[in-house]
């Protein structure tokens, strides 16, 4: 197993003495490597990436729950606007230089985000749309 590999060769690089927890993504591949980790080097602890964990979290909420599906939808109006330079600029006047688009670490995790700023944003993006 190649993931396994990467991280048994890397502790050996860094010292197993030096190591204490691998923090790795969750995927079945890297935890089947962790598990594997552990059972050769007693001491050593693999724990999941906790922004992984939490951009499951997102994409389970987008896939099981209607509202967030239909929310996430309407607040793709931000394609809409950074996909025209003037749409930019007007929003930027608006917004006092704030950006729509928060990133994160996760795409999922990016989406929320996006929607708060776009909650927070409302006001201005309303008054934008309306102006002449």
């Amino acid at each position: 197993m190649k993931v396994f590999k990467m991280l048994n060769d890397t502790v050996e690089f860094v010292g197993e003495e030096n190591v204490l927890q691998v923090v790795i993504d969750n995927a079945a591949n890297f935890k089947a490597a962790g598990e594997l980790l552990m059972q050769q080097r007693e001491h050593l602890y693999w724990t999941p990436c906790a922004a992984h964990c939490i951009d499951l979290i997102f994409e389970y909420f987008e896939k099981q729950l209607k509202v967030h599906e239909t929310t996430i939808k309407k607040g793709r109006i931000t394609s809409y606007i950074y996909g025209r330079t003037m749409l930019i600029c007007i929003l930027k006047r608006f917004t006092k230089g704030w950006d729509l688009i928060r990133l994160g670490m996760t795409r999922f995790a990016t989406t929320y985000l996006t929607l708060a700023c776009l909650y927070e944003m409302k006001t201005s993006s309303m008054t934008m749309f309306n102006s002449e």
